[in-house]
């Protein structure tokens, strides 16, 4: 029996827990703030200067003197680059490396743009077969090439022509650099090219309108790559040109070197000369190059 006096409690409602105070974006620390700075540096410091020592040591040679043994080149002279240029022929060398380089650039970018796009926008019975066989063929050296090519530029009356060159390296780059493209090309929206062709475009003028601006980072990276190799390689110019005017750098910077002696001045501004044309070319395009690569890793 309830009485007047009694009192009925309510179940005393539970206390939300208290919730703990929230750091400010700003206040949150992230893992490399953790991390002292010159864990960072030190390693960073080691591997600049590990990687800075052999250049300084191309450009003392160069600029020194003939005998000297100074650590520091002064007084500074120019004599070796002199001697190379001009009593060495490494002027003509230049002017066939720039052309063999420049003409496979241009080879190589247009053939592997139209095979590039036949990969990414049409299917064929025997694209995949033919992926996987210009996948395979990367891992063919060029040496293996020589023989074949060697006969073949030899029945066309092609050999000691710097086109017999060009076209070598132009088949060597084509592979990789069609790889690459037609990933690039897989990257741009179709509907971009439908609605072209929706208002009045054909094939040819939707893909220049449309399409071939927005691979403006991948021809310039393939482009790149195709320069830099055309200018370094030493096998198919060596093999394929026997006359001396129409040699290139690399093998220029061989016939420096000997059984007997070695012209370390020389083969020094050889070395520069043969490298300033490419730094020159990375500095100007290294935005672009970086952008082109990350976007033919995306997809395709």
């Amino acid at each position: 029996m309830i009485t007047k006096d009694a009192t009925i409690s309510a179940p005393a409602a539970l206390a939300p827990p208290a919730e703990e105070p929230r750091q400010r974006p700003g206040n949150k620390r992230r893992a490399w703030d953790e991390v002292p700075r010159w864990h960072i540096y030190l390693p960073l410091s080691l591997y600049l200067l590990f990687t800075l020592i052999p250049f300084y040591w191309i450009l003392l040679f160069a600029l020194r003197r003939a005998g000297s043994t100074s650590l520091v080149p002064w007084p500074m002279t120019f004599d070796h680059f002199d001697k190379v240029w001009n009593d060495r022929s490494f002027g003509t060398y230049f002017q066939n490396s720039v052309l063999i380089a420049v003409a496979t650039l241009v080879m190589t970018t247009l053939v592997a743009l139209a095979g590039g796009y036949a990969l990414a926008r049409f299917d064929f019975r025997i694209k995949r077969g033919f992926m996987l066989a210009l996948l395979c063929s990367q891992f063919v050296p060029g040496a293996l090439l020589l023989v074949p090519l060697f006969q073949i530029f030899a029945k066309l009356q092609m050999i000691n022509s710097l086109g017999s060159v060009i076209i070598a390296e132009t088949v060597f780059q084509l592979p990789l650099s069609m790889i690459l493209i037609s990933g690039f090309i897989r990257n741009v929206p179709y509907s971009l090219e439908e609605a072209a062709w929706v208002d009045g475009c054909d094939r040819f003028t939707a893909f220049r309108i449309v399409v071939l601006p927005l691979l403006r980072p991948g021809l310039i990276a393939v482009g790149s790559f195709a320069f830099v190799h055309a200018w370094n390689h030493f096998l198919f110019a060596l093999m394929f040109l026997s006359d001396q005017s129409k040699q290139t750098i690399p093998v220029g910077l061989n016939t420096l070197m000997s059984s007997d002696s070695v012209d370390l001045g020389a083969l020094a501004a050889g070395g520069i000369i043969a490298a300033v044309p490419v730094v020159i070319v990375f500095a100007f395009i290294q935005k672009w190059l970086i952008t082109g690569f990350s976007a033919g890793a995306v997809k395709g």
